[in-house]
């Protein structure tokens, strides 16, 4: 989401903020998604630094991370992030935004710009995810349900952070640019694994060879 998501909220759990940062922690060594993610963005010549460009900070109960384009920094929501799949799902989905906004001339007071990355954001992120969608939400059948998956948390993800657009209009936009915005899956080759279990088999380049990874450094 592209907007400040934090700034009138304040934490109600100090233990809340050290998990964040654990989960954190954890996503960037462990996760591959998010790990191609930071390599991605790092070989397009998009250099992302920890201590910089993200921040665990309590938001509003709506949201679980945003991207602020001002600042160019992800805000990780520490007291609505609830599990390290959420994690690895939240901030994959905000390196999408942050990837969009640096690698393209990306308008965020543009409807369809926003429509645009939210789509990419909902899809390459593993939020809708099968196992997730049919199993827990019981929302959508097998054949059209990443489709609509992602057209529905794109939607959500409008309505809420832009004030005076209402869910059906931004489906309404969605499905303008749905078809070009959904099969654009850059910097991977096409949909990631949506699966937990499936991620970890998931095989990327091997950039750890030394007990930090480049994006640790200040």
């Amino acid at each position: 989401m592209g907007e400040d998501v934090s700034t009138e909220y304040t934490s109600t759990d100090p233990r809340s903020h050290s998990t964040c940062l654990t989960r954190f922690a954890r996503s960037i060594k462990t996760d591959p998604t998010v790990i191609h993610m930071l390599i991605s963005m790092h070989e397009a010549g998009f250099p992302v630094k920890i201590s910089r460009d993200f921040a665990c900070e309590p938001c509003s109960p709506r949201v679980a991370g945003g991207f602020d384009p001002r600042r160019q920094q992800i805000v990780l929501c520490e007291n609505n992030i609830y599990s390290q799949i959420h994690m690895n799902e939240v901030l994959t989905h905000e390196l999408v935004h942050s990837f969009d906004d640096k690698s393209v001339n990306l308008d965020w007071h543009d409807l369809k710009h926003l429509a645009c990355t939210e789509v990419r954001a909902a899809n390459l992120s593993g939020e809708c995810s099968f196992s997730k969608e049919n199993f827990i939400r019981f929302n959508f059948g097998f054949k059209s349900h990443n489709r609509e998956c992602v057209k529905h948390r794109a939607a959500q993800s409008i309505s809420t952070v832009k004030e005076g657009v209402s869910y059906d209009q931004a489906r309404e936009i969605i499905d303008s640019v749905f078809d070009q915005c959904y099969s654009y899956t850059r910097p991977f080759q096409g949909i990631p694994p949506l699966s937990p279990l499936k991620s970890t088999r998931w095989q990327f380049l091997n950039y750890f060879n030394s007990e930090k990874p480049f994006y640790y450094e200040e």
